[in-house]
């Protein structure tokens, strides 16, 4: 049994936020929002995952505007979509849970043609999913962005939603601001660390600043794009010594990037992720690589990119728990604020271990896709074992229904788990 003040289970505080216990449902895009409004099944979903156990659940993807999603069914933040997003979040808290909505702008990673605008970028960059490139964002878009940042954070707060996280994570806008492989500019947002954090450390101060102590804030942020390599056994002079010119956004950096937030006051945490869903998706996820279902969920020449290109694009990676903890062990170092885990929390030894290693919070994703009432049961019974078997099936499914195919009867359940 946890103690009053520790474990899993307990209850901690988040910024202005006392949540029940330290699970929180990470954001996963449901795929559910075929208007792009709240629909009765997303509300379903939330409400399910809030009845499970976590403190929290998030919401993903809200986008602050329409070109900002990556693709034209997602949620984008305006009045339209209040009363769905304020039944959605009067659902989660009367399972006696908290919710959050994850804020951010797709940039490279929205598809224009879906959108019928243009996608964002720092630079003219390659945009895959619209079969085009990017626009450089202007330094007057710069600053709409701020703004409209601010409108979807004050929308997301009057919609009864107790945190925002901002995404600074997967090559989305502003975290291709922070890759120096994608970031080519030459003004105060480009070049150094520091330029090239700017819009990140600007975006947190304006939510900041509309908000105040009406919700909790924190931001995704990439730790590794995972383009190029990291070797943790060496020092980060030495891996700055052999990292070659042309790579993504590294563990060193994201260290800076987080003191850099921390200093300026406006976060009260930090979710450390990585990898990249312009350049390698599977380092978030780690486990089976599903390269012909994912390319089975489009059609046309994206099909067939994917079917050739999937063995580059999509990588395997071995699964074990707390696969990212490595990485996030090093940001633990840098900053003092509460940090969120994630990656492979799926069983109370990982959760324990998040603990002792000085996280806050544990974020869970594809193993509550599988089972709701995880933590439930988990709390009642530490030697639970999660039913997720990392075959990373559900990955495709974001593109029409976000679910577990295990679960869905879809595909038989595997004799053998992978843990």
């Amino acid at each position: 049994m946890d103690s009053p003040t520790t474990g899993p289970f307990s209850p901690a505080r988040l910024g202005p936020l006392h949540l029940r216990n330290r699970l929180i449902k990470c954001a996963t895009f449901e795929g559910m929002t075929p208007d792009a409004l709240v629909t009765d099944e997303l509300i379903e979903f939330h409400r399910e995952v809030a009845a499970g156990g976590v403190a929290m659940s998030t919401v993903a993807y809200c986008a602050i505007s329409p070109e900002g999603r990556t693709d034209r069914h997602q949620i984008w933040m305006r009045p339209e979509a209040v009363p769905g997003l304020q039944r959605l979040t009067d659902a989660i808290h009367a399972e006696g849970a908290l919710a959050a909505a994850q804020l951010g702008h797709a940039g490279a990673v929205a598809n224009s043609a879906s959108n019928r605008a243009s996608s964002l970028g720092p630079s003219r960059i390659p945009a895959p999913m619209g079969m085009s490139v990017t626009r450089a964002i202007s330094i007057d878009d710069i600053a709409g962005l701020r703004t409209t940042f601010r409108r979807a954070a004050r929308l997301a707060v009057d919609s009864g939603f107790d945190g925002l996280e901002i995404h600074c994570g997967h090559n989305y806008l502003i975290s291709s601001f922070l890759s120096p492989l994608l970031n080519r500019r030459r003004d105060a947002y480009g070049g150094s660390l520091v330029n090239r954090a700017r819009i990140a450390r600007e975006v947190v101060e304006s939510v900041r600043e509309e908000v105040g102590d009406e919700a909790a804030i924190w931001v995704k942020l990439n730790t590794f794009d995972g383009v190029g390599r990291v070797d943790l056994e060496r020092s980060p002079a030495a891996r700055a010594r052999g990292r070659a010119r042309l790579s993504g956004f590294n563990v060193d950096e994201a260290c800076q990037v987080a003191q850099l937030l921390e200093s300026d006051g406006h976060l009260d945490a930090i979710e450390p992720t990585a990898g990249s869903s312009l350049l390698n998706p599977m380092y978030l996820f780690h486990g089976e690589a599903p390269r012909k279902e994912f390319a089975d969920a489009f059609s046309g020449a994206m099909k067939y990119g994917l079917k050739a290109f999937a063995p580059i694009f999509l990588k395997h990676y071995r699964y074990h728990d707390a696969y990212l903890l490595p990485l996030a062990r090093e940001l633990r170092k840098a900053v003092d604020l509460p940090l969120i885990l994630l990656g492979g929390v799926t069983d109370r030894a990982s959760m324990d271990l998040a603990l002792a290693e000085g996280f806050d919070f544990m974020a869970m994703g594809r193993a509550l896709l599988r089972e709701p009432d995880l933590p439930l049961r988990l709390a009642a019974d530490p030697s639970t074992a999660s039913k997720c078997v990392h075959c990373n099936l559900c990955m495709p499914t974001i593109y029409s229904h976000t679910r577990c195919p295990i679960r869905a009867g879809e595909v038989p359940d595997p004799v053998t788990a992978v843990h």
